[in-house]
């Protein structure tokens, strides 16, 4: 009881009269059910205190000094572009203060003021011209928008990359110094890196945006890059700037363009950059630019356009957030292969559910039977056999979840397998043509779904390797109306891996890396597959349209015996040993700053 009183302390402080008018907003939106979920997602309380973490964790005295002493061969000069219009003079004075404290000493600042009869603004900027040679300063005749007026502050740059700050925002000291750093290592033609938010004082920071290394499915769901972009800048004279008609998400459709162009972006995994919060701010308040999320959609719909992808793109219930619905080419033959032994009433259960619920027809059913002993099973199996476009297949040997489906793969007909457990009941009627649209896509390999227990909490919503010791699904156990910290339960995006228990892969893909591994003949032969393909250069997609509910691990049994636990542990032990590279440097689709031991998101102590 005293501990849910200082939880209820601690989230009155955080009602500030801005925050119960932007909840209001809110409830109007999403209406009372919605509201509460996500008024509950947004006072959870961790078990890190955030401001306590990054004040431990910014960048030391020390380790600035060490950085203002580097010689820098051949260096980098970074343009940071900035459009400033009427902005209040403590903001002002703060956002150059923190271009001026970098420890990396080849900068611009390029201001293009925007705000014609707003005398203040030029006085101070030219006050600190005077102080520093490197600031650059131009009284535009009239405003022309944020997207002109930051074009125009991009032609007073000479820099060799661009960087693009908000007139109201911060950045570490670092930051120039990291993306530089991050340049030279992997030679980046665009670079971002972790955000926060800041509070109108100053002095709190909070909602940490913990981003992955370069994710094209999360971009084409939500402008996850946002800040701190930089890029070089032939690349972004060759994108074209920022155009008036995406006035809202003018970032979003830039980065899109730029991304394009480039052949590498990297990532710094730091928060080196915070974002204002106030109330003409967009940071705290999604509603002020009601137009943005429609010019979101925008830019989404152009780059699908110029990549050349038939999409349609949708708004969600989130603010900002998107869903991108590819175009299915034909009816191409999928195979849907289920190993199965005994438990009839489940997989009853699972066929009765592909045929009631799927819309996309060209289908066949592969049931592989393993080693079933209930004589009702073999009644069954005959009743279906060659009926409601099923086939049972019989394979003798003893379980083993790689070599059963890989000989159900040998008599597929289809050019798209999806693998699929006995103890699944689909949800979702457009399930197979949700993958098969990505599918189709050639960057990509493998489609995962969203899975929940019965009790419609949530099983699967990717695999992050290296939670949990060797790989683990993300949200487990979550109420499954919830999406998480950004959403991230709820939108499209890459991972490195997705669960067997409901699997889209191309064919022609799995017979490239030779199927599973039938050494792992139980545990994470579905990871190690998908970690196969990735290495080959596809993508393996998370999309949490795919929805199905799960029993999991019915036809197996429990982990109850000596001669189990043995080769469980010997099938940890393959996956660290194949994979250690990996799980040394960490799951690129997750980030460093965030918990191996927990599956919500949460920052590492």
């Amino acid at each position: 009881m005293k501990k849910e009183k200082i939880a209820w302390k601690k989230m009155l402080k955080k009602l500030s009269p801005y925050t119960i008018h932007k909840g209001i907003l809110y409830l109007r939106h999403y209406g009372i059910k919605e509201f509460a979920i996500k008024f509950a997602e947004r006072f959870e309380e961790s078990d890190i205190d955030y401001q306590q973490w990054f004040l431990e964790h910014r960048v030391t005295a020390e380790k600035l000094k060490l950085q203002r002493q580097m010689h820098w061969k051949n260096p980098i000069v970074i343009s940071i572009i900035v459009p400033v219009y009427k902005t209040p003079e403590r903001f002002l004075r703060q956002m150059i203060q923190s271009v001026r404290r970098q420890s990396y000493p080849y900068w611009e600042l390029c201001l293009a003021d925007g705000g014609e009869e707003d005398e203040k603004t030029r006085q101070v900027i030219c006050e600190y011209q005077r102080k520093d040679k490197r600031i650059q300063y131009q009284k535009l005749q009239r405003n022309r928008g944020i997207a002109q007026n930051t074009n125009e502050a991009m032609d007073m740059a000479t820099g060799d990359y661009l960087a693009f700050l908000d007139h109201d925002d911060e950045l570490e000291s670092d930051a120039l110094y990291e993306i530089v750093r991050k340049i030279k290592e992997e030679e980046a033609d665009a670079i971002y890196t972790d955000e926060d938010k800041i509070s109108s004082d100053g002095k709190e920071f909070f909602q940490p945006h913990f981003k992955p290394d370069f994710n094209l499915d999360l971009l084409r769901s939500n402008n996850y890059i946002c800040h701190f972009f930089a890029v070089k800048r032939k690349i972004a004279k060759t994108a074209g700037g920022f155009r008036k008609e995406f006035e809202g998400a003018q970032d979003y459709d830039f980065i899109f363009r730029c991304i394009e162009n480039s052949q590498k972006v990297a990532h710094v995994p730091k928060i080196l950059y915070h974002w204002r919060t106030h109330k003409a701010s967009t940071a705290d308040n999604p509603q002020s630019k009601r137009y943005a999320f429609e010019a979101g959609k925008r830019a989404i719909e152009a780059h699908l356009k110029r990549s050349q992808v038939n999409a349609e793109v949708f708004h969600t219930k989130d603010y900002g957030f998107y869903r991108v619905k590819y175009e299915v080419k034909g009816t191409p033959l999928v195979s849907i292969i289920i190993p199965n032994k005994d438990q009839i009433p489940a997989l009853k259960k699972c066929l009765e559910s592909i045929w009631k619920y799927s819309t996309y027809k060209n289908i066949e059913i592969l049931i592989v039977e393993n080693n079933s002993e209930k004589q009702e099973t073999f009644q069954f199996y005959k009743k279906i056999d060659g009926k409601n476009k099923v086939r049972v297949l019989y394979w003798q040997g003893t379980f083993n979840f790689s070599k059963i489906n890989n000989f159900g793969v040998s008599q597929a007909k289809g050019e798209y397998l999806i693998c699929l457990n006995n103890d699944v009941e689909v949800i979702a009627p457009d399930w197979i043509e949700e993958m098969v649209g990505h599918c189709q896509r050639k960057e990509v390999g493998i489609v995962g779904a969203r899975l929940y227990y019965p009790d419609h909490t949530i099983q699967h919503a990717g695999i992050v390797i290296g939670m949990g010791g060797i790989a683990g699904s993300m949200f487990v156990g979550m109420d499954g109306k919830r999406t998480g910290y950004l959403h991230k339960a709820g939108i499209q995006q890459d991972m490195s891996a997705v669960t067997a228990a409901c699997m889209m892969v191309k064919k022609k893909v799995f017979l490239e890396v030779k199927g599973f591994e039938e050494k792992l003949a139980v545990a994470f032969n579905d990871v190690d597959f998908c970690l196969k393909v990735r290495k080959k250069g596809y993508l393996v997609v998370y999309d949490p349209y795919v929805e199905l509910y799960h029993d999991e691990s019915k036809t197996r049994g429990a982990e109850d015996t000596k001669e189990k636990v043995r080769r469980f542990q010997n099938e940890i032990e393959y996956m660290r040993k194949r994979w250690i590279d990996l799980l040394k440097q960490g799951d690129p689709y997750y980030n460093p700053n965030l918990s191996l031991k927990k599956w919500d998101y949460s920052i590492r102590p």
